[in-house]
């Protein structure tokens, strides 16, 4: 699952809100009509047209029309790293993460049926699911770096590589919140999309012990 959201936009000027802006409805506009009609039906004309902005506008946002079904926002990692490097030296790299994720995922029960097309749409093309495994890999590894890095103190990378622990955790953190979004899709009645996120995070924390009988 590619992360979507307007958080973070708040914080930058109007000319990099419109760009986010202009970067989501394009997404949007290509998962749409890729589910509706097959991705491989779907142009970068009719995209563009959708999204009401030129074909130019697209390229100026995506390099390829593959890219716009597969990336859906590709300023969310780089967010996230900021927000691990930046979090309060007294948080856990747990908390960290968490508070990080939870930020993107502010608007998770709005995005809930556009996160669910997104997935259709890639499990129906083998090529895209193969990119978009590519993709969710590679941000991964941005995480455990920015985890290896707020470890070191922000003094480098060192080493070959970020290591074991900011690895794990960096994988843990994103079967956490899969998890959250399976049980809420299920449960949406029960409580809200946060609420089951933080209670996940609460049992990693906790060292997931056995829930009582």
């Amino acid at each position: 699952m590619q992360l979507m959201s307007e958080k973070g936009a708040a914080g930058g000027g109007l000319r990099e809100r419109k760009k986010r802006a202009t970067r989501a409805a394009l997404a949007e506009a290509a998962v749409r009509l890729a589910a509706e009609h097959g991705a491989e039906k779907v142009t970068v004309e009719a995209i563009s047209a959708a999204a009401g902005v030129s074909v130019r506008t697209f390229f100026n946002y995506f390099d390829s029309r593959d890219d716009a079904f597969v990336v859906i926002d590709a300023d969310a990692g780089a967010r996230m790293r900021r927000a691990v490097l930046d979090a309060p030296a007294d948080l856990s790299p747990l908390a960290a993460l968490r508070e990080a994720m939870a930020a993107e995922l502010a608007e998770a029960e709005q995005q809930h049926e556009l996160w669910r097309l997104h997935a259709e749409v890639l499990h129906a093309s083998p090529h895209l699911l193969a990119r978009g495994v590519g993709a969710h890999m590679a941000a991964e590894a941005d995480l455990a770096d920015a985890i290896a890095l707020r470890l070191r103190g922000h003094g480098g990378t060192g080493g070959d590589g970020p290591g074991l622990y900011p690895r794990l955790l960096a994988a843990v953190a994103g079967a956490a919140v899969r998890t959250s979004m399976d049980h809420w899709s299920a449960h949406q009645e029960e409580a809200a999309f946060l609420d089951v996120f933080h209670e996940v995070f609460t049992l990693l924390a906790a060292g997931l012990p056995a829930p009582s009988a």
